[in-house]
């Protein structure tokens, strides 16, 4: 491979918690019913309005007051060290950026949040190209972000990986004809992500398949 388009939650770090309680906290400020923790994981993946959405049927008018809602209250709760990476992945991504590889991450996050976190982990230094929701027309599943990167890079799609721990992802990555690799510590389920290339249950065995 040598190109890899890595997704940020539930892949390079843990912030389900933050997600999750920040949802089901939104939720019980509009009066909206609280989902469960692993409803609110399912939606991880998507982008923030369609997250709720999904969830819970409602018009324009209350998806933009769960929108504004969320964001305001994950400034609040996101505290220092409240997000960590997952475990070997800054040293991964080092050993895959001395290997020459193209590291890229495509995030249904927004962008501030996203170069945030990047910069607050000392990872932004290994990645080639961000690529988040606010960049395309159409987010995951469609294959929208993995083409914004392949205009920018010189490589035919059987040498670029996608990898991600939702069907969000993998789906993205399958609707762009490139492989896909799921991982299983992250939000997803796996059976979804057996429909992968390749499944691994920790970050550093991405060296195994590059």
């Amino acid at each position: 491979m040598n190109t890899i388009i890595i997704d940020f939650d539930g892949t390079i770090a843990d912030t389900k918690h933050l997600i999750v309680s920040t949802m089901q906290q939104t939720m019980s400020i509009l009066g909206l019913p609280v989902k469960s923790e692993k409803e609110c994981s399912s939606v991880i993946g998507l982008p923030l309005r369609q997250s709720f959405t999904t969830l819970i049927p409602m018009d324009e008018q209350k998806a933009n007051a769960c929108d504004n809602t969320y964001r305001q209250l994950f400034i609040e709760n996101n505290k220092p060290g409240v997000v960590k990476l997952f475990p070997q992945v800054k040293e991964t991504l080092e050993e895959l950026y001395a290997m020459g590889i193209v590291i890229a991450v495509a995030s249904s996050r927004g962008s501030d949040t996203l170069y945030a976190f990047l910069e607050e982990m000392n990872i932004l230094r290994y990645i080639s190209y961000v690529v988040t929701s606010q960049d395309v027309a159409n987010a995951k599943p469609a294959p929208d972000m993995v083409y914004n990167i392949l205009k920018r890079v010189d490589d035919d799609k059987s040498d670029v990986l996608v990898v991600g721990d939702t069907i969000f992802d993998i789906d993205m990555g399958k609707n762009a004809g490139v492989k896909t690799c799921g991982v299983t510590y992250g939000n997803g389920n796996i059976e979804e992500l057996s429909k992968a290339d390749y499944v691994i249950s920790d970050f550093h065995s991405l060296l195994d398949i590059v």
